[in-house]
């Protein structure tokens, strides 16, 4: 009858060491991806992709927008309020047109090497968010694989108990 006991108790005890292991796995895996997540690996970038980088960060700032308007107010009110002697662009400002014209045709490309930067990296980000949500689906299903096994063992066992339960019931009885 002890030995009958010892048995249910071991049987337990092997499944809950078999829970341990798997929680154990799920951690240890998971620190891994968490790891790769929050220390992806630095990008090299060339000299030409830095300086994009940079005019596209200043271009599209609020600094950029502010001083370019004061250069413009002050070019033009230089122009207009000094005597004609002294003016370097009169009223049409052309110089003015053509200094804007050479800015906008070599910011414009700049910022969009730039822009297709960022736009492969959101590709990566995104090819990584597919594969990490791949790799969780599996999981789950691996997961659940795992707490079918899990439930079936221990129906199994709760089974076996049960017999030896009625056994010793058996032997109970026979005795009184």
């Amino acid at each position: 009858m002890d030995k009958d006991i010892d048995k249910i108790l071991t049987a337990k005890s092997e499944q809950v060491k078999k829970l341990q292991e798997i929680v154990k796995k799920a951690i240890e895996e998971e620190t891994l991806i968490t790891n790769n997540l929050l220390n992806p690996p630095k990008e090299i970038l060339t000299r030409g992709q830095t300086i994009s980088d940079k005019v596209a960060k200043f271009g599209g700032s609020w600094a950029f927008i502010i001083s370019f308007f004061i250069v413009l107010v002050v070019w033009v009110l230089f122009n207009t309020l000094t005597p004609a002697r002294d003016n370097f662009d009169p009223y049409p400002f052309i110089l003015m047109n053509l200094i804007l014209s050479c800015i906008a045709a070599l910011q414009a490309p700049v910022i969009m090497m730039s822009q297709n930067r960022q736009e492969e990296k959101d590709r990566k980000r995104a090819e990584n968010d597919y594969l990490i949500n791949l790799k969780a689906e599996l999981e789950i299903k691996a997961l659940n694989q795992k707490i079918e096994l899990l439930i079936q063992e221990q129906v199994q066992t709760l089974f076996e108990s049960q017999e030896v339960q009625l056994e010793i019931l058996k032997k109970l009885e026979q005795k009184l």
